[in-house]
């Protein structure tokens, strides 16, 4: 790889976003590798999403536009060819059709090679592309990236399974995690990892409150918890268990009856919501929680895992899809999925005593930047997923 170009994401003050870009340029630099950061226009200063739920829907088009004509000037102007990497940190991009089209009219010597991450997309059943009617579409979309990228980077196992039964063409890779930057996260708090028996007795909910994450879930288990373990007073508030949500922004969801059932269980003093987080405030009430669940359907790894684990709290998460090759197939931090029974068993037991593994996740997702790396430099082979028997990686431990 003679350069990087390196095509990144907009920072949003309520996403991992505004991290994404340093975690990467502090393994390039380390790895001693001649990089560019192809500059986008982000549409306003708020650092908000505004319109949809997982990046704001106007402000993800025109940064990514605005990256892609940069992009186009750097290839005409000559200083992108062959030899280089054109990598992106979101297979969607508006305006990436421009490359197959420049590329297919300039010598083999002029191309450059193109790697896109998969962060979900159509082949994902619980993603935010059905919920509004854009698969049709997208799929269609996917299909042309396919058609020319020379790498597609799957964050799991079972995400290269969706990506085959879509019938993708590329080269698969399973990078195994999501970006992070475990040095970067525990900076934030000084280094002050708080000993976990000094913690507030307190269980978090730090995923978007929309449906594909299940908050109804988290919710059934507050009240099954509650029914089974809960310390009432005389009003029938619990005295000791804190059960709350973290939030980078008001919180919102993209079904209504979660939202009522909210604020039904906030006045009966059953959950607590904490709003408008920077992700500094974000760390520091991790770095005071003993234990952080999830229920989601399509995390596909979750950043939010990786950030507990660094900051010392038990993570317990559903032994679902990417959950179980996230988890190294640790049964004591996974349950059955949908099982209330099983999930709130498995959350009381957390609350006392820190897990004998806690950080080896975090650990492991901190060297995904350079299993990237590796891939893109050609060193990779051991990630390809190309023969027909890639599903023998699925019950791997990865560490």
């Amino acid at each position: 790889m003679r350069k990087l170009y390196y095509m990144g994401l907009e920072p949003y003050k309520a996403r991992y976003t505004l991290q994404l870009q340093e975690w990467n340029e502090r393994v390039f630099k380390q790895r001693g590798i001649n990089y560019v950061i192809v500059p986008g226009e982000t549409l306003s200063n708020d650092q908000a999403i505004v319109t949809g739920q997982v990046l704001d829907a106007h402000g993800r088009t025109y940064f990514g536009m605005s990256q892609l004509m940069n992009l186009v000037k750097m290839m005409k102007q000559g200083e992108v060819g062959a030899g280089d990497i054109v990598y992106f940190e979101d297979m969607f991009q508006p305006g990436i059709e421009s490359l197959p089209y420049i590329m297919k009219q300039i010598p083999i010597t002029s191309r450059p090679k193109i790697f896109v991450r998969c962060l979900a997309q159509s082949i994902d059943p619980d993603d935010f592309v059905h919920v509004w009617g854009m698969s049709e579409f997208m799929g269609h979309y996917e299909k042309m990236v396919d058609s020319f990228a020379d790498g597609v980077l799957a964050s799991n196992e079972e995400m290269v399974m969706h990506m085959k039964i879509a019938g993708w063409k590329a080269p698969i890779y399973n990078i195994s995690g999501l970006a992070f930057g475990k040095d970067e996260v525990r900076g934030r708090i000084g280094n002050a990892i708080k000993p976990f028996n000094e913690r507030k007795m307190r269980i978090a909910f730090s995923a978007r409150w929309d449906q594909e994450k299940q908050p109804d879930f988290y919710m059934d288990v507050i009240e099954e918890f509650f029914k089974r373990y809960g310390d009432m007073d005389r009003h029938g508030v619990p005295r000791n268990v804190e059960f709350c949500v973290f939030s980078g922004s008001k919180l919102k969801s993209n079904n209504d009856s979660y939202m009522q059932r909210t604020r039904d269980m906030q006045s009966r003093g059953l959950l607590r919501v904490y709003e408008d987080l920077d992700k500094n405030a974000y760390y520091g009430l991790l770095n005071d929680t003993r234990v952080l669940f999830n229920c989601a359907l399509q995390d596909w790894v979750s950043n939010t895992v990786s950030e507990a684990d660094a900051l010392g709290c038990n993570v317990l998460y559903p032994a679902y899809r990417s959950f179980p090759e996230t988890f190294a197939n640790d049964y004591t931090r996974m349950y059955a999925p949908w099982s209330v029974e099983d999930a709130t068993i498995k959350l009381y037991n957390m609350l006392h005593q820190p897990h004998v593994n806690q950080g080896k996740i975090s650990d492991w997702t901190d060297g995904t930047i350079d299993r990237i790396c590796d891939i893109l430099e050609g060193k990779g082979q051991q990630w390809l997923r190309m023969d027909t028997d890639y599903r023998k990686h699925t019950r791997e431990a990865k560490y």
